[in-house]
């Protein structure tokens, strides 16, 4: 059984021995290319290196994984499917968080231990890799490196990450590393930013809640019960959140007047200091993590937010996009909230065919609390009333806007504004210029658009060195709901004009077509553009859906089909993707603790103790704590000697197809190696036969379920070359769920009752014409 260290172990070649004989059907590698696989012998066995599929430390991929056109490469040429989780929701709150406290003593909070203790980390990473999600989006935020003031960083914070990700090869584990965020901060009701950028900007924390300007039930352990469920993305249109994110990204063309006072006594522009300050902290993360094998690279920001800039008119937002629940100010509101005024704001709750209608409309703020300081660089105004957007008439006693379209074009230009090339570009190319000078070897750099929006087509011409598009994808009619069953409806189509009635999928066969749908169209978008890698940064299913039955019951059917549906749009899609997300600290009560979310498919209350655990990868101890694995856990071609056309995955019975064609001189890769390596989970090989047809008489494969690796050397691996093979598992898996459609479910009665429309239209009109 291979341990840990085990991994390290490969296939070498000592000094002056020969290297190997590329097989004749092979074309000749570059001779300036020293990484040849010894798969190319002709007398190679499959499975002779001591690897595995899912291995992606330098062992595993002969040295490194990098970009290649559309794909990601290993050293010797082969495309990696790279397949993950996000490590970890729990990542977004210091250790010491206290709901009750919150948000005092902000800056003394800690992370370490963030997302879990070092002596637990072989326990988690050996899941991992049991698991086959060996590839990591790791989260650190803003606030856990320097949450005590500007340029005072937590050293031991990130000593703790360091050691923590130094681990990651011994496990055959790679990550990348993301500064995470939602909603600006945990101070404006999300996560990231620390406390003191709000309050650098001028906002009064402990004022932030009672004066409309955010919501903070949701990270204070609610967003639980109906009344709060799902409210927390409606932040980023509040005054805290929408605010810094304008002031972040565009200060300079919509806050000029907006100097923050520094330590020594100089000021700053408003986004010089937060854009300064973010890159600072984030080159000393770079450098705290630089020579760490297992970090193949950097994601600028999670989920990044325009705030207020392109927003038409103060006086409403986008229905479309914007989320539109409970108590929801327009801008001009809002403004009018934060400066103390009690406004009639309008409350949507809940309803059908639309996702939420106005019901109702209430005074909030009537104690007319402020949420800017007076000791603030604004003096206790509204920075928006301070730059001439909005204004207080003192003889109707009410408030005026003065601007509305302030926030579409340059004021001091009059140029129509565009929040991706005039800010948001011209950001990545600081961030990716000042990064590459805090490391000193090259990574990739991951990056994503506006949530829920495509890969827009001016980033042809602003693409970044060694770049990956790393959009996000969830249902969001299944998040907004908490509800998954036979019914379910494209959002992304309906929200760009589709025909609500084909909008609409039944059964689980509709739901993977829906969701293949959907994700297909993300990728199709990214590619167009860009030509680049692809990973699904975010995708996940909330386990607390329909009413939190499966906790009761423990039946986890709904979310075993909805998680089955999302893997097989992502598996026809070939498109690598990191879930959403796993969380040691998760539990049915408090779920992932964070904004009422219940993502994590991990439960630590259902695991066992570590006392009882053997964390060889073959181990079935490693799965408990662990749900709908049977729907996670699947079988995929991790490294491929050749291109990726095509993958389709049945859990219902554990049969896989797989297609790939050998690399062709318009595909650009160089290709010194014959064998490809499939992840195969020894969860639905265990007692079966693997059973492997498609391929021709000379060509060779192994299984080795110790490894979970399925090894294939193809004897022909000439230019264009299809290969095709048929995988499966004797006896079948018992099945999971009937793979319903709509006209097997009701087929039989809508031919029925034409049937019998038929026949009572002849009578009729026998007896009309008698």
């Amino acid at each position: 059984m291979l341990s840990p260290s085990g991994s390290e172990n490969s296939f070498v070649f000592l000094e002056g021995s020969p290297k190997p004989t590329p097989s004749p059907s092979y074309a000749k590698p570059d001779p300036l290319l020293d990484k040849i696989h010894p798969s190319l012998l002709p007398s190679y066995n499959p499975g002779s290196t001591r690897t595995h599929a899912h291995d992606w430390s330098r062992t595993g991929t002969g040295g490194e994984i990098k970009p290649n056109g559309r794909h990601f490469v290993d050293s010797y040429g082969r495309v990696c499917n790279l397949r993950g989780v996000n490590v970890s929701g729990c990542s977004k709150a210091p250790m010491d968080h206290d709901h009750d406290t919150f948000p005092a003593d902000h800056e003394v909070v800690t992370f370490v231990g963030r997302p879990f203790p070092l002596e637990e980390a072989p326990e988690h990473f050996s899941r991992l890799r049991r698991w086959g999600l060996t590839f990591i989006r790791f989260l650190v935020t803003w606030e856990a490196v320097e949450h005590a003031g500007i340029g005072i960083y937590d050293k031991e914070y990130l000593t703790y990450v360091r050691k923590l990700l130094s681990l990651l090869p011994s496990f055959g584990l790679s990550a990348f590393v993301v500064v995470h965020q939602d909603v600006w901060s945990r101070y404006s009701g999300g996560s990231g930013a620390p406390a003191w950028t709000l309050e650098a900007v001028g906002f009064d924390l402990h004022a932030l809640e009672e004066s409309g300007a955010a919501w903070l039930l949701g990270v204070k352990g609610g967003g639980h019960v109906e009344a709060e469920r799902g409210i927390w993305p409606c932040g980023y249109q509040k005054l805290a959140a929408a605010t810094m994110a304008t002031c972040f990204w565009a200060g300079d063309t919509f806050t000029p007047k907006l100097k923050i006072v520094m330590p020594g006594g100089q000021t700053k522009p408003v986004q010089q200091y937060l854009q300064d300050a973010f890159l600072d902290m984030y080159a000393t993360v770079v450098q705290a993590l630089d020579g760490l094998d297992g970090i193949i690279g950097f994601e600028v920001m999670n989920e990044p937010h325009r705030g207020y800039i392109e927003l038409p008119s103060l006086y409403k937002f986008d229905y479309n996009t914007d989320l539109h629940l409970s108590h929801v100010p327009t801008a001009f509101e809002s403004f009018m909230l934060g400066s103390g005024y009690p406004t009639l704001i309008a409350n949507w709750t809940r309803s059908f065919p639309f996702p939420t209608r106005l019901t109702s409309r209430s005074v909030l703020n009537s104690a007319s609390r402020k949420a800017w300081r007076r000791d603030g660089p604004t003096q206790g105004m509204c920075v928006w009333e301070m730059h001439g957007v909005w204004g207080w008439d003192i003889s109707k006693n009410e408030g005026v806007v003065l601007r509305e379209n302030y926030f579409v074009k340059d004021p001091m230009t009059g140029r129509k504004v565009d929040w991706y090339t005039d800010f948001y570009y011209p950001f990545l190319k600081r961030w990716t210029d000042r990064a590459r000078k805090a490391m000193s070897n090259d990574k990739m750099f991951f990056v994503e658009p506006i949530p829920n929006e495509f890969c827009p087509p001016s980033w042809t011409e602003h693409q970044l060195p060694n770049m990956v598009f790393t959009p996000h994808w969830y249902d969001l009619n299944v998040l907004f709901n908490k509800a998954f069953g036979d019914f379910t409806v494209n959002v992304q189509g309906l929200s760009r004009g589709m025909f609500p009635l084909k909008a609409l999928y039944w059964g689980q066969q509709g739901a993977r077509e829906n969701y293949s749908l959907q994700i297909q169209n993300i990728v199709d978008h990214g590619y167009e553009v860009l030509g680049k890698p692809i990973l699904i940064g975010e995708c996940g299913i909330p386990m607390d859906m329909n009413q939190k039955e499966a906790f009761e019951s423990d039946d986890w059917k709904w979310q075993e089909r909805m998680m089955d549906a999302m893997m097989t749009g992502l598996e026809r899609s070939l498109v690598g993707f990191t879930l959403w997300n796993y969380n040691p600290d998760n539990n049915d009560v408090r779920g992932d603790d964070w904004n009422g979310e219940n993502f994590s498919w991990f439960s630590r209350r259902r695991g066992l103790p570590r006392s009882l655990l053997d964390l060889d990868q073959s181990s079935f101890t490693l799965d408990n704590g662990g749900r709908i694995l049977s729907s996670i856990v699947r079988p995929y071609a991790a490294k491929t000697a050749g291109i990726p056309t095509r993958f389709e995955y049945e859990m219902n019975t554990g049969t896989f197809v797989f297609e790939w064609r050998s690399p062709e001189s318009k595909d650009n890769i160089v290709l010194t190696a014959r064998e490809t390596e499939i992840f195969v989970p020894s969860l639905i090989t265990y007692g079966r036969k693997l059973v492997v047809s498609g391929l021709s008489a000379d060509d060779k494969y192994t299984y080795d379920e110790t490894r979970q690796t399925l090894f294939i050397v193809p004897r022909d691996g000439s230019s264009g070359k299809m290969h095709k093979i048929t995988v499966s598992v004797d006896p079948p898996l018992s099945p999971q769920f009937d793979v319903n459609a709509f006209w097997g479910d009701f087929g039989e009665a809508i031919l029925s009752g034409l049937v019998v429309f038929v026949i009572l239209f002849a009578i009729i009109k026998y007896y009309l014409y008698m």
